[in-house]
């Protein structure tokens, strides 16, 4: 008999498959499978140029956001933290309209590389701080992170309105997968990497959560595993707003729901974390394009209303216990 964990795993990766053929399915352009299996050119056109882009970039797009919020709260031993609630991706946003003021016609590679920087360094910003304050309970701290992120995200609306980007940068950063086509996805393979990555330093990630005095005790370079674990969490989170923009409190609420069941070692959760993360991104997207078909809702909206619900519940949750 396979144990819980194994079970979860096979259950959300038939759930994954399930809603991965549903979404290449649905749209717009309605055809049958008859057409599909005949090879006509249109149908073919709109599988492979539209269709399997937003799904793969969907699923890369839902675990890179998971385990980044898995990794941020294990090293800042609070369950509350993520890239949107650590200034992380406020730093992105940052990052993005610098790229827009002085590099346009950087590549896309490079414009993510730019956008790395200023993630890393919000994410910096957000740990030093951390470390320097005495109460560290668990609504302070992501409540330190939002201020931070608000003093990025206000620093960055008016030099926008300075520079007349106010516009751009907002269509750039609202997360919608409508505009995702072959060509225009194909960044988010470096997350693959980097997810790979994440699991092979899951165990040093969990020894890091129990503490700088215990992990060094045992042995465990600290600074070099915190390190590591920001310089993922940072090119996952810049991967992601480069091509798809800003995805709300997915990286907070998956994990806090996965570790409910499966506790803090990550090497039992973090497959199932990454998992939950694609399953939930591609539902918030289907429910996003059939809520208003034949108009689609951004899906920073649909997971932003989720996630805000699910967040709440959760503070709720940890104040009662």
């Amino acid at each position: 008999m396979p144990e819980p964990r194994a079970m979860h795993n096979i259950a959300l990766v038939l759930c994954l498959a399930a809603l991965s053929i549903l979404s290449l399915v649905l749209g717009l352009s309605q055809f049958s499978v008859a057409k599909l299996a005949a090879g006509e050119d249109l149908v073919s056109q709109i599988i492979i140029l539209s269709r399997i882009p937003r799904v793969a970039s969907i699923i890369m797009a839902g675990m890179a956001m998971a385990i980044s919020g898995l990794i941020m709260q294990q090293i800042s031993k609070n369950r509350f933290v993520s890239p949107t609630t650590a200034g992380t991706i406020d730093a992105a946003r940052f990052g993005v309209l610098v790229v827009l003021i002085l590099f346009p016609h950087f590549s896309a590679l490079g414009k993510m590389l730019l956008v790395f920087f200023f993630a890393l360094a919000g994410s910096l910003l957000f740990m030093g701080i951390l470390r320097r304050i005495r109460m560290k309970n668990v609504v302070m701290v992501p409540l330190l992170g939002l201020m931070l992120g608000n003093v990025i995200g206000s620093l960055t609306t008016f030099l926008a309105y300075r520079y007349d980007l106010v516009q751009n940068v907002n269509t750039w950063l609202t997360g919608n997968f409508a505009m995702v086509t072959q060509g225009r996805y194909e960044l988010l393979y470096f997350s693959i990497p980097l997810l790979v990555t994440a699991f092979v330093y899951a165990d040093r990630f969990t020894l890091a959560g129990m503490g700088e005095e215990f992990a060094v005790g045992l042995g465990l370079n600290y600074k070099q595993v915190v390190t590591v674990g920001l310089v993922i969490v940072s090119l996952l989170s810049a991967l992601v707003v480069i091509t798809v923009g800003r995805i709300p409190f997915l990286g907070l609420i998956v994990p806090n729901i996965v570790t409910l069941y499966l506790g803090d070692n990550l090497r039992r959760s973090i497959a199932t974390t990454a998992l939950a993360g694609a399953v939930f991104l591609l539902g918030a997207d289907l429910l996003g394009r059939v809520l208003i078909a034949p108009y689609e809702i951004p899906i920073g909206l649909t997971v932003g209303v989720a996630g805000s619900v699910i967040f709440l519940y959760l503070l709720l949750r940890g104040e009662r216990r």
